[in-house]
């Protein structure tokens, strides 16, 4: 069981890089073999990220909003059981993006202010530099 828990995180890194390679039929094939693996072991360790991974190759390759929306919410939600804040601002910072891109800029802000403010370092990492300029943005 260990062995596969191990393949699951490692086929989401994958689709993370295919998505990151403009590969989304590529990556998407990898989020549904991982969403396969998480249902067999039911390991949710990783499953906030991958359902991230999985909202932005849905939206590159022209799927419907609020099928988007429906797995970033469901990223956030399971971050937020898990208390990983990391990945719960990687989802809300994708949710906002696409929230401000449909003119939800009010609710955008409201989703994204809290967590961002929840960190107290790591301000140079790429992720929070990303999320104050959007809170930034959606505050003027």
């Amino acid at each position: 069981m260990g062995m596969r828990m191990l393949v699951a995180r490692s086929f989401c890194l994958l689709a993370e890089g295919y998505l990151r390679a403009q590969c989304y039929s590529e990556g998407q094939e990898q989020v549904a073999q991982d969403l396969a693996i998480v249902a067999e072991t039911g390991e949710q360790w990783y499953l906030a990220p991958l359902y991230q991974v999985k909202a932005e190759l849905q939206l590159r390759t022209g799927t419907d909003v609020e099928a988007v929306e429906m797995d970033l919410q469901r990223s956030i939600d399971i971050a937020r059981r898990q208390s990983a804040k990391i990945w719960e601002l990687r989802a809300a910072t994708s949710l906002t993006r696409l929230w401000r891109d449909q003119g939800k800029r009010s609710e955008a802000r409201d989703l994204l202010a809290p967590v961002y403010r929840w960190f107290t370092e790591g301000f140079g990492t790429p992720l929070l530099q990303e999320a104050k300029a959007l809170v930034e943005e959606l505050a003027s």
